[in-house]
């Protein structure tokens, strides 16, 4: 809706006024900053000036480090008040750029007055701390700008809903400063406003989306009721962009209760933890927690095993189907990816309880001081109905206890004094000082203190070792669990043949990916594991590539935790595993809340209309009305020209202003090929798995790990029936809804079925065009 020259006038006006408040609290918050500064530097410099020291009776001591933790508190509270008047600068930056992006005004039921509330990325007060001249988008009241149209609406204080009239909604693009664009609208969010978001270059920054948040998006992020919360997005819906505003908001929300320690957000891959590190900075919050499930669970193994990466079995899935074993890896997959399996391990351990646990010998410069078959007889002679991992805490302190009466023999062995000889000064002063305190002979006092040093230093190691449960053999346990458990009910049919490839996988020291949850999992259960009890909030994004068993593996580690998983079951790239995915329908989850996306606003609407056709999934998929070129397929008479029409597609992008063009992949073998071939002619970026940030540019990857990210224009260089099959339709649908503005499908032979599915008004199709380059 058009608005009058008058309108824009007063808006510009009220922009200049909010800037120049802004301008004067930000003087005054640099002058009070640079105060404090001042007085944090001065109380450094003369930190023990002010100190009480005195250490000579216990009293004094006590007195002293009083002092020394009063003095400590009064720095640390000036630095951290220091502290978040930056954080506040930081913001007030951000909003000379642009205050605000939205006004609605509103009649509260039984008052006069209409209210006029400008909604942006924080709040901001006038001089006189008294009225809003900005509201924070996380505010109660500024729900009303993401929920409804005009006319009747309500938002929730903190006791009651407030109800009344949205009279006027209006949207804002400013740019430093300047009024860019102004709309009326009587919708949530206008489509001018996501127009103009939209029809931007893509960047190397996800960046946050308060200005254009539907009102679907709106409701998972101010969601708070339930424990878990399913999000099943398409493609481009938004689903990953509001699941950070939700982390924002809740930061808001819960000021007091929560911390960025206390939330935990699992990634799909290191490029992608890049790709999203600006978005809550930007929203004037610290990063919370950011990891992958492969780093953590590699964390919790530790260093004695190689872990397979689930890119690397995706790999093995893609290129290894002539191997011998690939069907027994294909249902060792599949079986332990269920709960079945998780059963199954349940099972072995509490017949642990009773029998056949392995131990570890405690040995000592090469003599076993206590053998593992004592261990297993005093582990066994406990109370059966105590649970395996509270009886290796009783061990462990039995152990300890064994240890003392060894460490006391060692002292007065010969090469104690050995090793006392090669001591250095330093530990002699310490001898010598420890001797006088003593009654007897000052020199053998001396040698007494130093034998004692080092064999308490040496037996220091076996005291760490014991502590960290190492005399359970975790790993043979494991281990046997493939040798013990044959010919059971309720496994596959060639369980013995996945036992097998199991232990010899096992006896290299590597966990594939499928057995990296499982042997994490089961190793807490032998000696415990590291429970996640203070993370309030855990968000899982591309949830659809879990197995059920991670799932189930997730939620032991995080017991007391509220949960967001997000995903899109078209995009569940890793089929072996995702049958009992929670994203499923069907797949019932106690005190859950499910919200479903299903319209799509990265993609054009003619690449939508074009990918929804061969989507893997049932669910409904709505193109954002935003206009472009359709897909096109260029059928190529001689395969071997591929990179030269790949690169002509590069330049005829280029020249249409595109600033990251993707060529994506089926595997890694063929992005090592094209990059191989494109590098001779023209700048190119191949993204690996390690890669953690990209630049704008032409960039060669494989499909999995493009997901979560988009691109201007996405080009996929073999989109053949022999390179993509049935079962590869996951992968080819994620590949084509990476792009944002244009899609090119290069094939060489006749093109994969999907295509066919898709109406051919949808796509324009050429042909030979590469003989005239």
């Amino acid at each position: 809706m058009s608005v009058g020259p008058k309108d824009r006038m007063e808006e510009q006006e009220r922009i200049d006024y909010v800037l120049k408040e802004i301008e004067r609290k930000e003087t005054a918050l640099y002058s009070k900053a640079t105060g404090l500064k001042e007085d944090v530097i001065e109380l450094r410099k003369t930190f023990w000036d002010d100190v009480t020291v005195n250490l000579d009776e216990p009293d004094d001591v006590i007195e002293t480090q009083a002092s020394i933790k009063q003095q400590a508190e009064f720095l640390a509270e000036k630095e951290r008040f220091h502290g978040k008047i930056g954080d506040e600068l930081k913001v007030l930056k951000r909003m000379k750029k642009s205050p605000y992006f939205g006004r609605i005004d509103f009649k509260e039921h039984g008052e006069d007055q209409v209210e006029k509330l400008y909604i942006g990325i924080s709040s901001f007060l006038d001089r006189q701390d008294e009225d809003f001249l900005v509201y924070d988008w996380r505010a109660p009241i500024s729900s009303l700008y993401y929920d409804y149209a005009l006319g009747n609406a309500s938002y929730n204080a903190v006791n009651s809903a407030i109800e009344g009239e949205i009279s006027l909604k209006r949207q804002f693009i400013i740019r430093d400063g300047i009024l860019k664009g102004l709309f009326d609208t009587g919708l949530t969010i206008g489509d001018e406003m996501l127009q103009e978001a939209l029809g931007h270059n893509a960047s190397t920054d996800m960046k946050n989306i308060v200005a254009t948040i539907q009102k679907e998006q709106n409701r998972i992020i101010r969601e708070e009721r339930s424990k878990l919360l399913l999000v099943q997005g398409v493609a481009g819906s938004g689903k990953t962009s509001a699941a950070l505003q939700r982390i924002a908001y809740l930061m808001y929300r819960y000021r007091e209760e929560l911390n960025p320690e206390n939330v935990v957000l699992f990634s799909p891959n290191p490029l992608f933890t890049g790709y999203i590190r600006n978005v809550l900075p930007e929203l004037g919050e610290a990063n919370v927690r950011q990891t992958t499930f492969l780093e953590y669970l590699r964390e919790g193994i530790g260093e004695g095993f190689t872990v397979e990466s689930p890119f690397e079995q995706m790999e093995y899935v893609l290129t290894k189907e002539n191997s011998d074993a690939y069907q027994t890896r294909l249902s060792s997959m599949e079986y332990k990816a269920t709960l079945d399996f998780k059963k199954l391990i349940d099972n072995y351990v509490e017949k642990l309880r009773i029998e056949g646990m392995q131990f570890k010998n405690i040995s000592f410069r090469g003599e076993i001081l206590i053998s593992k078959e004592e261990i297993s007889e005093y582990f066994y002679s406990l109370d059966e109905a105590i649970t395996p991992v509270n009886k290796m805490e009783i061990v462990a302190k039995w152990l300890q206890s064994e240890l003392k009466q060894y460490q006391r023999l060692e002292v007065k062995k010969d090469w104690v004094m050995e090793k006392v000889e090669l001591l250095d000064k330093e530990a002699y002063l310490k001898a010598y000082y420890e001797a006088q305190k003593l009654d007897e002979d000052m020199f053998v006092n001396e040698e007494k203190v130093l034998r004692k040093a080092v064999v308490r230093k040496m037996f220091g190691t076996l005291r760490k070792q014991i502590e960290d449960f190492d005399f359970v053999h975790v790993a043979k346990n494991f281990r046997l669990l493939f040798s013990t458990t044959r010919e059971l009910e309720n496994t596959p049919n060639n369980w013995n043949a996945i036992c097998e490839q199991t232990i010899h996988d096992f006896s290299n020291n590597h966990l594939t990916w499928e057995d990296a949850a499982p042997f994490l999992y089961f190793k807490g259960k032998l000696i415990g594991d590291k429970q996640e009890r203070a993370v309030r909030q855990l968000l899982i994004d591309e949830a659809q590539d879990y197995s059920s068993f991670q799932f189930a593996f997730i939620r032991h580690l995080f017991p007391y935790t509220r949960m967001t998983l997000l995903g899109d079951i078209n995009q569940a790239i890793y089929v072996n595993v995702t049958k009992e995915n929670p994203l499923v329908p069907g797949i019932q989850e106690s005190e859950h809340e499910r919200i479903t996306l299903t319209k799509s606003y990265r993609s054009t609407k003619q690449i939508t209309e074009f990918t929804k056709a061969f989507a893997p999934g049932v669910e409904e998929i709505e193109a954002f009305n935003r206009d472009g070129d359709k897909p096109k397929l260029l059928r190529l008479t001689d395969p071997s020209h591929s990179s030269r029409a790949i690169l002509a597609e590069r330049s005829a992008y280029l020249e249409k202003g595109h600033e990251m063009i993707a060529v994506i992949c089926k595997t890694v073998q063929e992005t090592e090929r094209v990059y191989k071939e494109l590098k001779e002619a023209v700048p190119v970026t191949q993204i690996t798995e390690e890669t953690y940030g990209f630049s704008k540019g032409f960039i060669v990857l494989p499909v999995y790990l493009a997901k979560g990210i988009e691109f201007d224009a996405v080009i996929i260089p073999d989109g053949s029936s022999s390179h993509y099959k049935e079962k590869d339709r996951t992968l080819f649908y994620t590949a084509c809804t990476r792009a944002m503005h244009d899609l090119t499908i290069i094939s060489g032979e006749e093109p994969c079925s999907f295509i066919k599915e898709a109406k051919v008004d949808t796509y324009e199709m050429v042909e030979d065009e590469i003989e005239k380059i």
